[in-house]
């Protein structure tokens, strides 16, 4: 075989091989509405078929009012958080003022899109509030930022995506678009056995943010 036609070929298996270790093992999903931003995730960590943690946290915060979801190498995603953070605390302390979302999300995809042949194996929802108003953003392992107003990742996607859909308003509350996230990772639960436990809903506008669990049990969700 050619040897740039082999390169080509194993590139392209590695990009696949790759974006399925992204697309599976969670359920996260995010809103965007007028008073803010809602982000929510599932609790379960799977490696492979093995159910590795039933109480991950999918849900951080850079700041009060700014968080992201995470799914991908608990690794990478680590190092990607504490550079969001530490990007963030530059910029207040150094005189730049406070980075905004739009901001955080541009660098983070250069940032991802400069180490795409080695790359970070993270899918990242970006979200708050800050001087302009809420922003949401999805980003992925090579670097593309799309501004969003619903979106979901991970395995359960497909069935969570549905229910967003469904319910979606812009005009939406923060507290329908918080119960609407929850009963769309609650339907990826039902449907999806990577995606598991329970749902962490967080609210955050410019008030900061306000985060509670969901669990199912017997068919209900409750609240704890």
């Amino acid at each position: 075989m050619n040897w740039c036609v082999y390169n080509l070929v194993e590139t392209n298996l590695r990009e696949v091989n790759l974006k399925n270790k992204i697309l599976k093992g969670t359920t996260t999903v995010g809103l965007k509405v007028k008073d803010g931003v809602v982000l929510a995730a599932d609790r379960r960590a799977s490696a492979g078929v093995y159910v590795a943690h039933k109480y991950v946290r999918k849900v951080l915060y850079v700041t009060d009012t700014i968080g992201v979801t995470t799914a991908g190498s608990v690794a990478d995603i680590q190092f990607v958080y504490e550079i969001l953070k530490n990007i963030y605390n530059y910029n207040k302390i150094s005189g730049s003022g406070p980075i905004t979302v739009k901001g955080l999300a541009m660098y983070l995809g250069t940032m991802l899109s400069r180490n795409k042949y080695f790359p970070y194996l993270v899918q990242i929802l970006l979200g708050g509030y800050d001087e302009s108003g809420a922003s949401l953003y999805n980003l992925d392992y090579i670097g593309d930022v799309t501004e969003e107003r619903y979106t979901a990742t991970g395995s359960g996607s497909p069935v969570a995506v549905g229910v967003l859909e469904d319910g979606y308003r812009e005009d939406l509350t923060l507290d329908e678009a918080a119960d609407l996230a929850k009963r769309a990772v609650f339907s990826a639960i039902k449907r999806d056995s990577f995606t598991g436990t329970g749902v962490i809903v967080t609210k955050l506008s410019k008030n900061g943010h306000e985060e509670k669990e969901y669990y199912i049990k017997k068919n209900t969700s409750i609240e704890q």
